[in-house]
């Protein structure tokens, strides 16, 4: 089957137009391991010069040269093409540059007929949109594009308007939409966010339509308002390079991926900057900080914001508790999912009471076979992180990736997907050792680095076991996140390698068991990276709480010695309360536990889509799943 026609170089370009032109070499300098080749060809009696570090590279740019000088392209996407450029800047994930590049040439449009798209360059990172300006592009279905489509989405297509736009030369969104609707005026909303992250968002008015957008700065934040007209009203599409792509959810799509990530995470920020005192408190000193929003339908508007942490460390080996009461892992999104769990108890809690008022409250309902619960249709829990998660999701170079528009250049690098741990009281990961994946209690107390998993890996595993873990599954089915949205380090390959590709091929789970792919994304205005020591402690609130608990991370505990709300001491008496008085309806039938260890072995099912998940991981080669000492949960409330 014959693969995608691929685009002309500028030296096929060139010999299309001028056949029998002659390539010369005029010089050859520099040293041998770095020459500089310099080569020559005449065109209409003009003489060209390329250089290069070889002669193909030398040919390639002379070529450039030579149509730069008099070619007017019927369309400045066939140009650039010509020219071996991309049609989408190079992504820095680190930069802050928040301006619009000056042209790289002159481009020389033509209107699109109304059934064609236009895209607007952006690398949905720094903000700052492609040098081509207004670009003229093929259909999505013929372009061998990725941009976002309304059709890829499961949405109903946008109806195409003409858009009658003089030659666009370098124009970004304002003045484009400038063009179509003059004398719009933006107003400036709101500023948010954290002194090295600041966040403006600004509105326009276009045709009775209120359209936002945000930035670092107001002009970005005007430039996202304008572009989000374009998309709405002229079907003026994102065009952005394959690495930061949102990947879609599989299934039922019931948002705009990017709308949806630029909520979530704006959200999640502006409840941290709540719970800190527009984070002066000296609480608000963070690394990562994650989150979970909670959606109940199509309007984005009417998301919750579930939970709120931050945290980056693990605890160390010598304060581990054999009582259930110190929490071994103070990574964010770790911390953000613990408090997701006891969110998820307190709507169960609901079923508690007999009135039936109190328990529609609840985010769940009955399963029609009265054993245990479900959630209510249309409830989707998102995951945001403020940076990629540690382990195999953040294990490339972002500035070299930036340049591999293609994806990743190596996949099959040994260190791609391997399952890693984490160090203790430290930050950072390394890849697990075969032959060390048995950790005893007395040996960790002599001195052995107690080991983590890293959330790359838990994260994984949580897109197949559900996010509810063991003992919830006495009361519901799996429950998964319908979205991971970062906001920082956002790489489409790595990321859903991390979270799902690497163990594609994984069978024969339980029956209510499966591989979730949810949503993966970056966001617009991307998070800038915070060098510097983390701090030791970790925050962590949920819905209905007063205010932030605060733990040390390295002991797992507050800095009285208190065990933490979210502790496995904790969930657990929750749980046995709800096992108590929800005895006639739980999906798992037995004698009541003694232990958390036994009540978490009698989830046979999620156990076995455990087990079935570690074989995958080691028949793919990635290495073994190292557990904590088996006496950590060898626990009773009365212990």
């Amino acid at each position: 089957m014959p693969g995608p026609i691929l685009p002309k170089n500028a030296l096929m370009q060139l010999n299309e137009i001028k056949p029998g032109l002659q390539y010369k070499l005029l010089s050859q300098t520099g040293p041998v391991h770095a020459p500089v080749f310099v080569m020559t060809v005449e065109v209409n009696g003009q003489l060209f010069e390329g250089s290069g570090p070889t002669k193909k590279k030398a040919k390639l740019n002379s070529a450039e040269k030579a149509l730069r000088s008099f070619v007017q392209f019927p369309n400045a996407s066939e140009a650039h093409m010509a020219m071996g450029r991309t049609l989408t800047v190079n992504t820095d994930f680190t930069s802050d540059q928040a301006d619009f590049p000056d042209m790289l040439f002159n481009g020389f449009e033509t209107q699109a007929p109304p059934e064609e798209s236009f895209y607007l360059g952006s690398n949905g990172t720094n903000g700052s949109f492609s040098s081509l300006g207004l670009v003229e592009y093929p259909l999505l279905a013929n372009s061998g594009t990725t941009g976002l489509s309304q059709s890829s989405l499961g949405l109903p297509p946008t109806p195409s308007v003409p858009a009658f736009v003089s030659p666009a030369i370098a124009k970004n969104p304002v003045m484009i939409l400038n063009e179509l609707r003059p004398g719009l005026k933006y107003d400036f909303v709101s500023e948010s966010g954290e002194s090295h992250a600041k966040n403006f968002a600004m509105s326009v008015v276009v045709d009775t339509q209120t359209f936002q957008g945000s930035g670092r700065n107001k002009k970005l934040a005007k430039a996202r308002a304008a572009q989000a007209a374009l998309s709405a009203l002229f079907n003026m599409q994102l065009d952005q390079t394959p690495s930061r792509q949102p990947i879609p959810r599989e299934g039922l799509q019931l948002h705009l991926p990017q709308v949806l990530a630029d909520a979530v995470s704006g959200l999640v920020v502006d409840k941290f900057s709540e719970l800190t005192d527009n984070f002066t408190s000296p609480h608000a000193r963070r690394k990562v900080l994650a989150g979970i929003v909670m959606t109940t339908g199509t309007d984005v508007k009417e998301a919750q914001v579930i939970c709120v942490s931050t945290g980056t460390k693990c605890i160390n080996g010598e304060y581990m508790s054999d009582r259930g009461l110190a929490l071994n892992d103070c990574h964010a999104e770790i911390i953000a999912r613990r408090s997701l769990l006891r969110y998820l108890y307190a709507q169960l809690e609901h079923f508690l009471s007999n009135n039936r008022e109190e328990q529609q409250k609840s985010i769940f309902t009955r399963c029609e076979n009265k054993q245990g619960f479900r959630l209510k249709d249309n409830v989707q829990f998102h995951l945001y992180i403020s940076t990629s998660p540690c382990g195999d999701a953040r294990i490339f170079s972002p500035h070299e990736a930036a340049f591999e528009d293609q994806g990743d250049r190596h996949p099959n690098r040994k260190a791609r997907g391997q399952l890693r741990t984490k160090i203790e009281s430290g930050e950072g990961t390394i890849p697990v050792k075969v032959s060390n994946t048995i950790q005893t209690w007395d040996g960790v107390l002599q001195g052995e680095r107690l080991l983590t998993m890293s959330c790359s890996d838990k994260i994984a595993r949580w897109n197949v076991v559900g996010i509810q873990g063991s003992l919830m599954c006495y009361f519901t089915e799996p429950i998964y996140f319908s979205s991971i949205i970062l906001g920082s380090l956002y790489h489409a390959d790595h990321l859903s390698r991390a979270m799902y590709q690497r163990i594609a091929d994984i069978e024969d789970l339980p029956q209510t068991f499966n591989l979730n792919r949810p949503l993966l994304s970056g966001i617009s205005n991307a998070e800038a990276r915070q060098p510097g020591k983390a701090p030791n402690f970790s925050v962590n609130w949920a819905v209905g709480d007063q205010g932030l608990e605060v733990i040390n991370a390295m002991t797992g505990k507050d800095d009285l010695g208190r065990p933490s709300r979210l502790c496995k001491h904790a969930l657990y008496s929750r749980w046995v309360r709800l096992y108590c008085k929800l005895s006639q309806t739980l999906r798992i039938k037995g004698a009541k536990p003694s232990l958390y260890h036994d009540a978490k072995q009698a989830a046979m099912e999620y156990h076995a889509a455990k087990q079935t998940l570690t074989k995958e991981f080691h028949k793919a080669g990635l290495g073994a799943w190292v557990k904590k000492p088996i006496e950590q949960d060898q626990f009773s409330l009365q212990s």
